[in-house]
């Protein structure tokens, strides 16, 4: 395998224009500023004057070509960065969602959060709607993927030690990705709500959490969302 390091690169290149015979003045390199562990820090640019002095020679290709070589890796690291690994293809394919209402555990409702246990299904269901990438379906059986949403708060210390593996006990959305067809879990999404000391906050950091949590999908989803914000009831 090619090593990609600067080092290297240029040890190579020095030993490429000794034997191809390119002067100085018809090839300039400049340093990328990607990671030179995954791409080739180098481009090769031959001057006009050099071509009118009588063209370039085979060796003089040969390393364009060789240095050309090293956006491959480019393009290729690239793609992997952008693309998630391992999304079901039913997730990135669906058209038409049902949202299934799992409710919120006991506790919740009217404090710390004012609503009722019915709020996240609501305002979620709205913002999906209006966001316009999906067909929401009232039947699950229409459906290609059937999005269950539930409200949970954990039980658990108030001050958890996070070296023994404890989390922290705060309330949390759960978004559990259904295949409709196979009624397989494809994927789970998860999105705590902030700690606060007052029911405004409280409100906010639930909108907050509400709203990472539908544009966690959407990412996952490989749509681009055009309005993340919760709807408010």
């Amino acid at each position: 395998m090619f090593d990609h390091s600067t080092a290297n690169v240029n040890r190579a290149l020095a030993t490429l224009r000794e034997h191809a015979g390119i002067p100085v003045a018809a090839k300039t390199t400049t340093a990328n500023s990607t990671s030179e562990r995954n791409f080739c820090p180098v481009r090769t640019v031959i001057s006009v004057q050099e071509i009118g002095k009588g063209g370039i020679s085979l060796k003089s290709t040969a390393f364009v070509l060789l240095a050309s070589l090293c956006v491959v890796p480019l393009v290729q690291n690239t793609a992997k960065a952008q693309d998630p690994i391992g999304v079901p293809p039913a997730i990135r394919s669906a058209s038409k969602v049902f949202v299934s209402n799992a409710g919120g555990d006991r506790g919740l409702f009217p404090r710390p959060f004012s609503g009722d246990p019915d709020r996240a299904y609501t305002q979620f269901s709205s913002s999906l709607k209006a966001a316009g990438l999906y067909n929401l379906v009232s039947d699950p059986s229409d459906a290609d993927l059937v999005l269950e949403l539930q409200l949970i708060a954990p039980a658990g210390p108030a001050n958890a030690n996070k070296q023994k593996g404890a989390s922290d006990p705060l309330p949390e959305f759960r978004l559990t990705i259904y295949d409709r067809k196979s009624h397989y879990i494809l994927w789970t999404l998860t999105e705590s709500i902030g700690v606060a000391n007052f029911q405004k906050t409280h409100d906010r950091n639930f909108d907050q959490a509400l709203s990472q949590l539908l544009l966690d999908f959407q990412q996952l989803a490989g749509k681009s969302p055009r309005s993340a914000a919760p709807a408010k009831n």
